[in-house]
């Protein structure tokens, strides 16, 4: 079980915001590089970055900020936030992104997640996030008629690393993750899913660890790290003695 620390970015500063709506952002640092140094300097080997004005403007607008992170640690990132064709996915993964995560397009361009998880295999995500079990796009300003279970489905044999499954009512507000819907996705397809939104606090990676969330590839955090509502050492320990233990 892997546990990403987010930085969201936004106008180049780290942000949340509270279930994806930009008028209710609260900044948590000026310098994301610095941001992401702490988390490693935490323990953590993984971290999950959004260009969030990226997702609403369908092209990347935080590049500076993502590069100075990926300038800055040793982390494994992944990216997420306006990837929509197949030059910007390029662009990234020379730069050192680990793996890219394609959302809006992975609704309306299903052919780009398949043709990139070909020609870069291990490093394609899908970004599924939810509203009342329907996928929401373009920052998750408008809502599909289709459901997140039937995109998932879509990508069964496409090579896809993982899929980060995310209840928008959920993100930011600290109310604990939907782990049923999330569980009942990961039990419909074979492709990893990471858990998204809402994460409050150790009890939530506690129950991440509970033998029914064995198929999760992970878990992302966000707030609970920034308020300190979750312990980033208690958290990885936790789950450490728990990988041990197996």
């Amino acid at each position: 079980m892997i546990l990403f620390p987010a930085i969201d970015l936004k106008e180049g500063l780290a942000v949340r915001l509270q279930q994806g709506d930009r008028t209710r952002a609260t900044i948590f640092h000026r310098d994301p590089a610095a941001q992401a140094q702490a988390f490693e300097t935490q323990g953590f080997k993984h971290l999950h970055v959004v260009d969030l004005d990226g997702a609403f403007a369908g092209k990347p607008m935080n590049g500076d900020a993502v590069e100075r992170i990926l300038e800055t640690v040793g982390l494994c990132v992944q990216l997420g936030g306006g990837i929509r064709d197949m030059a910007t996915i390029d662009a990234w993964l020379e730069k050192g992104v680990n793996r890219v995560i394609i959302g809006t397009a992975a609704v309306r361009n299903p052919a780009l997640v398949k043709d990139a998880a070909k020609k870069y295999p291990g490093k394609i995500a899908v970004g599924l996030d939810a509203r009342g079990g329907k996928a929401a796009v373009q920052g998750w300003a408008e809502i599909s008629e289709l459901s997140a279970l039937e995109i998932a489905r879509r990508f069964e044999d496409a090579g896809v690393a993982a899929i980060i499954y995310t209840d928008v009512t959920r993100d930011g507000m600290l109310k604990g993750l939907n782990l049923d819907a999330t569980i009942a996705l990961a039990d419909a397809v074979s492709i990893p899913v990471i858990a998204s939104g809402g994460l409050a606090s150790i009890e939530d990676i506690k129950a991440l660890l509970e033998p029914r969330a064995k198929k999760l590839e992970g878990a992302i955090a966000g707030r609970a790290l920034y308020d300190g509502r979750l312990d980033a050492a208690e958290a990885l320990k936790m789950i450490h003695d728990a990988r041990t233990a197996a």
